[in-house]
């Protein structure tokens, strides 16, 4: 039996919490296809997207080999929405030519080398389709047995051969891809990040966009009183974060000047606080700008002085968007596996100068007060420093 028994190589893309959203659920995967479609423009390549009821399957041009179709599982792992991706193969819908793809299939696994227990998991979404989902299980599980000798474990199987029956072919593969879960990037709207240089900023970004807002980012950087390595850095971090929504902006904020009047105007310990509502603030007149319909920071509580739970009400008070805080409740290990996991640990971890701890005082209020920091913002004039701030924005384009 050659190759072509099993069919032609495509993936099959199953959905997860979008399956939930009754009457709404066509918007969210309209919104999903176009994500998919988007993040796979880089192939090259015709490939045919259609929806099914509850996946979503990719079909290659004719003659593509492997490879490609591994490739393009492999990038649609990163985009928000699916929970599992199989790269699998398609074939005619007839009960013979499943089996024989399922035997050809697993042919040279190693599960079936050393004798692995195994079992097949049928679904039939086409209901026309002959034989039942638990007679196709028997029929295929049989000739397996037949032809290798693997014995059967429906509970715990070593090896999984799955089929499912759809609309007008039969998919059949074993293992899978797990996917990112959430929701499509864009059901949610758009909200803008305040990202650092840190660690907490991409990943709070990375959960947000799971939870299907597109975000653009905002960097605060030291500039003239630094270099520009935070800006590149903050490049480097939005470019690998891009690939899980695509079309990211960067909006960079020249601020070392306003961190020295905040550091001049006497009050040294709030300092800290200060210069976190001024930047609030001016995300606030940028989101205005760009349509965002919220805030995000990598706030944690309690992690370092600025994020006790006084200090954050008085952040709060700054600005009417609200503030989205996805690692409120998260501690640094945690923080740092999920940074690790989506790939920007390492690039956060690069040495740069950070504005956040230019001119910072050598030790920070924990209980501001509002009223305290509202005599600072008075003198400074803040609101209509937001704004300027806002007109200084240079936008990087990836």
């Amino acid at each position: 039996m050659t190759m072509s028994a099993l069919g032609e190589p495509c993936v099959l893309l199953k959905l997860g919490e979008i399956v939930l959203k009754g009457k709404n659920r066509e918007l969210f995967e309209r919104r999903l296809v176009g994500n998919i479609r988007a993040a796979l423009k880089d192939f090259d390549l015709k490939l045919d997207v259609r929806q099914r009821h509850g996946v979503i399957a990719i079909f290659l041009p004719a003659g593509t080999g492997v490879e490609v179709a591994d490739q393009v599982a492999q990038r649609v792992t990163e985009v928000p929405g699916l929970v599992w991706i199989h790269r699998a193969w398609r074939v005619a819908k007839d009960p013979d030519t499943v089996v024989k793809a399922a035997i050809e299939l697993i042919k040279d696994r190693d599960e079936v080398k050393r004798g692995a227990t195994f079992a097949v998991r049928s679904r039939r979404r086409d209901k026309r389709f002959p034989l039942k989902s638990n007679e196709l299980d028997r029929l295929v599980g049989g000739h397996i047995n037949d032809v290798y000798g693997l014995p059967v474990n429906l509970k715990r199987p070593e090896l999984t051969v799955f089929v499912e029956v759809d609309r007008d072919e039969v998919f059949v593969f074993t293992d899978g891809l797990p996917g990112q879960g959430g929701l499509p990037v864009g059901s949610s709207g758009r909200a803008l990040v305040l990202m650092s240089g840190g660690i907490d900023s991409p990943v709070a970004a990375y959960r947000m966009m799971r939870r299907g807002l597109h975000v653009d980012f905002l960097h605060f950087s030291g500039i003239p009183f630094t270099t520009s390595e935070s800006i590149y850095k903050a490049y480097a971090l939005v470019r690998r974060l891009d690939r899980f929504q695509g079309r990211s902006r960067l909006w960079v904020v020249p601020f070392g000047k306003a961190q020295q009047s905040i550091r001049n105007s006497g009050q040294d310990r709030l300092a800290v606080i200060a210069q976190r509502r001024l930047m609030l603030k001016t995300a606030e007149e940028v989101a205005h700008r760009i349509r965002a319909g919220a805030l995000i920071t990598g706030d944690a509580l309690g992690q370092v002085s600025s994020q006790t739970l006084q200090n954050i009400t008085a952040q709060d008070h700054a600005v009417e968007l609200p503030i989205l805080r996805p690692l409120i409740g998260w501690d640094k290990t945690e923080i740092m596996a999920e940074a690790r996991r989506i790939g920007t640990l390492e690039i956060s971890e690069l040495p740069d100068e950070d504005c956040c701890t230019l001119l910072a005082p050598k030790r920070a209020e924990t209980r501001a007060k509002i009223e305290d920091l509202k005599l600072i913002e008075k003198r400074l004039d803040a609101e209509e420093l937001a704004v300027q701030l806002a007109d200084s924005i240079q936008e990087y384009t990836l």
